[in-house]
């Protein structure tokens, strides 16, 4: 009843501007959700960071290894396609691990900058329907579905297959200089951007509700209406009213242009619902807005078997805290082989993210950021209702936590023990136990 609702609002909201609780009640689940999976995967994928027998790079940017060897679109095909070999069962497999991991949605590659589309598509023939003959965006929708995981959908706005796309036009974005060569008789942007209007027409009719919209991207001088984006977004809220989409249709904020408290000041709600602050975490969070953080588990998004730096599962459960700490969401990325198998370094971590979410999970799903000024300890907190979460990192010397709050109790969520505690002034101070349970993040919910 509450989503047929909230469908329903969000298509009144369609015929004037929308009221903040229209929007509360539109972001709410994304809110709550704190963690996605975010998967990067296509012709790419295959070729794992090698070209033609030879290693491109150790580290970062495979999904862009077109434009890292300079190829046209038909010798990157002629060497990818090959290689990408999608197994059966691949999309059941992600939605299993994506909810072991405790993520409460799922955005995937549609189409990234190679401009190889996942879905069966009626406007190309550069894409899985016809190239490999099945819908992967299909599989993969109905496999997110059936775990009860929200679906987001990636669309590259760049793409360097199709022949209309105008690489002096949009110059401020990279592009490869195999397909800047390739003849034809004149580029109009115009029919490419239509291409893209169409494309992205199919996703959102073809799919059911899309729950997150993930664009990507744009720099100054190649943004906004350049892509027609007040059409395009109008289109898409037309098709999806309740969809969440980031604001990568324009370009991408500096998130270090903030205010004293963080607040981000070049941000536009007119552009997007949320902004994506890439691999480093915001010292400060992005207060007042809405905001994802995207991350690799390595350094590469497409997959790379030459890339072997992988964050340790500490350094993992600490991001998503942090995140969660500073008000924001967590979209954490997988980069799958060529048949859509996910590296086992991938699943080492992501297994033990949800193993510390299932006993810590109600400190990050639903919370706020930190409400306290100051913390006193080595750690992060969070906060749902009156409730507070320490996430403490290591035992202070002796042994006690001291805070500004009115709480009068503590438990430990790992055991439910309650702790002892005192008042001093007005000052609340928990004695923690000599050995913490958890070594990378011990919670402790304060009431």
């Amino acid at each position: 009843m509450r989503t047929l609702c909230l469908i329903l609002v969000m298509a009144l909201s369609l015929h004037g501007a929308e009221t903040a609780a229209e929007r509360d009640a539109r972001m709410e689940w994304w809110r709550d959700a704190r963690f996605g999976m975010f998967v990067h995967w296509g012709l790419y994928s295959g070729l794992a960071g090698t070209w033609k027998g030879k290693m491109v790079n150790d580290h970062g940017g495979m999904e862009w290894i077109q434009q890292r060897v300079g190829a046209d679109p038909y010798t990157y095909a002629a060497e990818a396609i090959p290689k990408f070999v999608p197994k059966e069962g691949f999309a059941e497999e992600w939605a299993r691990m994506a909810k072991r991991a405790g993520c409460r949605y799922v955005v995937f590659t549609t189409k990234h900058h190679d401009g190889f589309a996942l879905h069966d598509s009626g406007v190309t023939n550069y894409d899985a329907g016809d190239v490999v003959g099945r819908d992967l965006v299909r599989e993969i929708v109905d496999a997110l579905r059936a775990e009860g995981l929200k679906v987001g959908f990636y669309h590259s706005l760049i793409d360097w297959h199709h022949p209309q796309y105008d690489f002096k036009f949009m110059k401020a974005l990279p592009y490869t200089k195999g397909s800047a060569n390739v003849a034809v008789t004149k580029r109009d942007h115009g029919k490419y951007v239509d291409f893209l209007h169409a494309q992205v027409k199919e996703l959102m009719t073809g799919y059911g509700p899309i729950d997150v919209l993930w664009w990507d991207y744009s720099k100054k001088g190649a943004e906004g209406e350049a892509w027609r984006a007040t059409e395009l977004m109008k289109m898409v809220r037309a098709e999806n009213p309740a969809v969440i989409m980031n604001n990568r249709l324009y370009g991408i904020p500096k998130i270090e242009k903030h205010d004293a408290v963080g607040r981000l000041l070049s941000f536009n709600p007119s552009h997007g619902d949320f902004t994506t602050p890439e691999q480093t975490v915001p010292s400060r969070g992005v207060a007042g807005v809405d905001w994802e953080q995207c991350m690799t588990m390595n350094t590469t998004w497409g997959f790379s078997e030459h890339d072997k730096a992988w964050k340790s599962d500490e350094q993992l459960i600490r991001h998503l805290v942090d995140i969660s700490s500073k008000g924001g969401n967590f979209l954490l990325n997988i980069g799958p082989t060529g048949d859509g198998s996910i590296p086992p370094e991938s699943v080492k971590g992501l297994s033990a993210m949800g193993d510390w979410l299932k006993v810590n999970g109600e400190s990050i799903y639903g919370t706020t950021a930190n409400p306290l000024e100051e913390v006193s300890f080595e750690g992060r907190c969070t906060a749902k209702g009156d409730a507070l979460y320490l996430h403490v990192y290591a035992r202070p010397e002796g042994g006690t936590i001291s805070l500004d709050h009115s709480g009068r109790q503590a438990t430990l969520l790992d055991g439910k023990l309650a702790l002892k505690v005192s008042r001093e002034g007005d000052k609340l101070v928990i004695q923690l136990p000599e050995e913490l349970p958890d070594p990378v993040v011990t919670v402790i919910r304060v009431d």
